[in-house]
């Protein structure tokens, strides 16, 4: 399953979150957004399973792709596109639940785990992280470009940079170096606005080799 276009995951936190997040969805989807992922795992399962159902309402309005981080099973009772799973987890046990129309995800941190998930079948692999995170403070070591460059390189499926990519600056750092998408979390939730930006720099044109 390929990336979504524009390639660039919001992931939600509604602890940072400026409003209510199917609220803050709409805005975001009206700025360009087309993929953002539930997280908020602190959440009840049946709750969690509300919240899925409305972002995938407000999302089929405007086209996008709505997935849900971490639970296949509750991805597929919300009718999310899909599900990303933590390190280690089992895509290929996510794919035969959700069919090989869903976008599957997983977290990975160093090259092995891009190795497990793309020997898993898995469409993508967020790598973190890349930049330090004021969402996950102390979260490291941070990998840097050139970490981001050469195991991106070598995955073998698209590598989405995940971690302190706030800025417009940082997104192109980070396509530069070889990843197929961003991901974002803070700066989404706090400043929906700052959205704009982070996608005009993923629709620049590439700097030439």
């Amino acid at each position: 399953m390929p990336l979504p276009t524009p390639s660039l995951l919001v992931i939600t936190d509604r602890s940072q979150a400026a409003c209510p997040l199917a609220d803050l969805a709409d805005r975001l989807f009206a700025l360009g957004l087309r993929w953002l992922s539930l997280r908020d795992k602190d959440l009840p399962d049946a709750d969690r399973l509300d919240l899925a159902r409305a972002l995938v309402g407000r999302g089929r309005a405007w086209s996008a792709t709505v997935t849900l981080h971490g639970d296949p099973a509750l991805a597929l009772a919300a009718g999310a596109a899909g599900v990303h799973l933590p390190d280690g987890g089992d895509a290929a046990a996510a794919r035969a639940l959700l069919g090989e129309g869903a976008l599957i995800g997983v977290s990975a941190h160093d090259a092995a785990g891009l190795a497990r998930a793309a020997a898993q079948g898995a469409d993508y692999a967020t790598l973190s992280p890349v930049f330090a995170s004021a969402s996950k403070p102390g979260y490291g070591p941070w990998l840097g470009v050139d970490g981001l460059r050469r195991m991106a390189a070598d995955s073998g499926l698209p590598v989405v940079a995940l971690g302190g990519v706030e800025t417009p600056d940082a997104v192109l750092a980070c396509r530069e170096s070889g990843a197929a998408g961003v991901a974002a979390m803070g700066v989404a939730m706090r400043d929906p606005a700052a959205v704009a930006g982070l996608l005009a720099a993923l629709a620049a044109p590439r700097a030439a080799p």
